[in-house]
């Protein structure tokens, strides 16, 4: 199954890729970032486009994901210390994602959400029912991402989820950005490296939560993920354990040493806010491996251990500060530089002004209008204000030389020079401006459209490297259906009474296991081994009274691959069952799988492989029932001395190859009346055993699943019986 994670690389993100490898399924990532962030170590296939990016919808088209997953309130993508402006870019790029999503209306879409959603303080534990308490950008614009997924249910009939996660944490990790805002939303990680930067741990007694380890949440959450049908859109999910800030930070004073002080902070009433894990609980089984004393143990510990590189992290911030101080500054200086050189250009353009008064040849030449027009053609319509106001300037300073100020401003020739230098000025200014706004235009169209092109071919390419990989799986890997029919198919050149033997083997070779066993049930209580590929196959013996195997017999009755988690040393780690006709016939077992291939997918490659043996055996037993009456001699059950030779050429290759045990018995006398023998002996064997003549024309008996030892009790009984007899261990001539 394909999964679509949207999100940045964090320790969530780490653990939902490692539990959807492990269950067999493809992680394929939306990073919501250009930038090379993140390794996303383990992933199927990245997609590092922003979530404003117009190639969403093909990024959604090419994956087709049948479950998407988006982190939400825990995505490290979004800068939340400009809450105002984040919260709108954080549901700008939810709708642009769920707008994608519909595009390919398939699959589930799970929206991650946080406690966050409640500022208020409740005595009793949080239902789903519970209105939202938001008051903080943040938390309204996580809240807000609730209802537009909830909507999208309503509205479009599509098939979103939401998913509360209660106090989140994890162990923290060095270098990685998680750590580098103190872990805000990690309350466990902040108070350990918070002890480490300051030596103070600050700590509010009267604050009350749950905390839910990453891992506990991930194995909730693939719940949903895995989950054929869900009764509920929104689920909380919480350990249930409550938890205050004193007590973790006496953990980690305790944890870090007497470097480290606890300041009471402790105001006001109590604040009690913990999610009910109850509906999700009832409906789904919540089960948690971490708790929070034992788990605030090890980060704090292990926050010591490295207590340098949390350290180090501290002077981020004032780094950053002085970033942001030098950005500005180059900001305001490329914004003078053109007002100096408007002012510094009008210097020489004064000065030849005034050299030209009076010339015969000069006189006429208006140095001022072209200093305006030059800088409105190169800077534009602001430039060409500020230079036509210097050259104003220059003007009324130059005829105060032969007029008093008041003369020059009576002078109605220089409102009309004026009106000319501002008109010329401000129209070309005008046209440079509006030129280099199409230019621009046309240079951002460039880009979008080249953007657009890149992105296209690094999809193409990524969907030409994954059709390659998909190809070579299809053909090439032992786990692809082709390898899978190829080799199972490879069943159809033996005889029909070899095919359940090699059926062991191959089920061995594809499943990747030296232990497999193959049962076949004889009624409704017993099944009798017919072929194991080693002794640890056969510990379970040659019958076995299988509805007492309770949990392997609930599973397979229900026609489901049982899976032995437990790890319980009396069932296999793996069995499924083959039915013909709703009756079961056959019961394949392996053992010696490891625990990281007990997966789903194992599960379903056992049940491909148990039907392509079953039409083997289909086959192979109308073959024999076909010929039933002309294999055994007639009015006996003795076979017919051709299907005698070749079903005792079977099982000795079968035995020769360790796949079965068996053991051959001769009569010592040759003139028996078979009708009678074959009567007489039929009642003292198995089913599973036979009786046929030889071409030397003795008559024998072919015990399956029996030791040469086991078959001196059968000895013993045929001589009881008055049929005196003996083992065979010299038929090679017949193989």
């Amino acid at each position: 199954m394909d999964v679509l994670l949207v999100g940045s690389d964090c320790e969530l993100m780490r653990a939902l890729i490692n539990k959807l490898n492990k269950e067999g399924h493809r992680a394929n990532i939306l990073t919501g970032n250009k930038n090379q962030i993140g390794v996303y170590k383990n992933s199927y296939e990245k997609y590092r486009f922003p979530y404003d990016s117009d190639c969403l919808k093909e990024v959604f088209d090419s994956v087709r994901p049948k479950v998407t997953i988006f982190l939400g309130a825990h995505d490290l993508n979004f800068d939340w210390s400009d809450a105002r402006k984040e919260s709108v870019r954080y549901l700008t790029a939810l709708q642009n994602i769920m707008t994608s999503y519909t595009s390919v209306k398939q699959g589930r879409f799970i929206y991650l959400s946080s406690e966050e959603v409640y500022s208020q303080s409740y005595p009793n534990d949080i239902a789903e029912e519970e209105p939202t308490s938001a008051i903080s950008f943040r938390s309204v614009a996580i809240a807000q991402g609730e209802e537009a997924c909830l909507n999208y249910k309503h509205t479009m009939g599509l098939n979103t989820v939401v998913l509360r996660l209660d106090h989140m944490y994890a162990m923290p990790e060095k270098s990685t950005a998680e750590n580098s805002n103190l872990n805000d939303h990690n309350l466990c990680a902040k108070m350990a490296i918070e002890a480490i930067r300051t030596g103070h741990i600050q700590a509010n007694g009267n604050k009350h939560f749950s905390l839910l380890h990453v891992d506990d949440a991930v194995e909730a959450i693939y719940k949903i993920v895995s989950a054929d049908q869900i009764k509920e859109q929104l689920y909380n999910i919480s350990s249930g354990e409550l938890s205050n800030e004193m007590d973790l930070a006496r953990i980690v004073q305790r944890e870090i040493g007497d470097g480290a002080s606890i300041t009471d902070n402790t105001v006001g009433n109590v604040i009690r806010v913990v999610l009910s894990n109850r509906k999700f609980a009832s409906e789904f089984g919540l089960t948690i491996f971490h708790h929070v004393g034992t788990e605030m143990e090890k980060i704090a510990g292990y926050v010591k251990k490295h207590s340098a590189d949390f350290a180090d992290l501290g002077e981020m911030g004032s780094m950053a500060t002085n970033i942001t101080i030098r950005q500005r500054l180059r900001v305001v200086f490329y914004a003078v530089i053109p007002f100096m050189e408007t002012l510094i250009f009008f210097i020489p353009f004064f000065m030849l002004n005034n050299r030209v008064v009076g010339s015969t040849y000069f006189a006429k030449l208006d140095f001022y209008l072209l200093y305006v027009l030059l800088f409105a053609i190169v800077h534009g319509q602001q430039q060409a204000t500020f230079a036509a106001v210097l050259a104003v300037c220059g003007y009324v300073f130059r005829q105060t030389y032969q007029r008093t100020g008041l003369e020059v401003l009576l002078d109605y020739n220089t409102y009309v020079w004026v009106a000319q230098l501002f008109i010329l000025g401000l129209v070309v200014g005008y046209m440079k401006d509006r030129l280099k706004v199409i230019q621009n235009e046309n240079k951002n169209e460039v880009q979008y459209m080249e953007h657009q092109l890149g992105d296209i071919q690094d999809i193409n390419t990524s969907n030409v490297r994954l059709k390659n990989m998909l190809e070579v799986q299809l053909i090439n890997q032992n786990d692809s259906f082709g390898k899978i029919y190829e080799i199972t198919s490879s069943l159809d050149q033996y005889e029909p009474s070899e095919v359940l033997f090699y059926a062991a083997e191959i089920l061995a070779k594809l499943v990747d296991s030296k232990d497999v066993a193959i049962y076949t049930v004889a009624n409704r209580s017993y099944a009798r081994l017919f072929s194991a590929t080693s002794p640890k196959a056969r510990e379970l013996g040659n019958s076995i009274e299988y509805p007492k195997l309770t949990d392997m017999y609930e599973s397979i009755k229900e026609k489901r691959v049982f899976i032995n988690r437990s790890m319980d040393e009396q069932y296999p780690l793996m069995a499924d069952a083959i039915y013909a006709e709703d009756e079961m016939q056959l019961i394949l077992m392996v053992w010696g799988i490891p625990w990281e291939r007990m997966t789903l997918s194992q599960a379903n490659m056992l049940v491909i492989i148990g039907y392509l043996i079953q039409n083997a055996v289909i086959r192979a037993n109308r073959y024999l029932e076909a010929l039933e009456k002309e294999r055994y001699m007639e009015g006996t059950r003795v076979l017919e001395t051709e299907a005698f030779v070749s079903l005792v050429r079977a099982y000795l290759s079968a035995r020769n190859k360790g796949l079965t045990e068996c053991t051959v018995l001769q009569l010592t006398y040759k003139d028996v009346d078979l009708e009678k023998a074959g009567t007489d002996l039929s009642k003292l064997i198995r089913q599973s055993d036979y009786l046929g003549e030889m071409p030397d024309g003795y008559l024998y008996v072919l015990l399956s699943n029996t030791s040469t030892h086991d078959a001196e009790f059968v000895l013993k009984r045929f001589a009881n019986a008055g049929y005196h007899s003996m083992i065979r261990e010299d038929l090679d001539i017949y193989e």
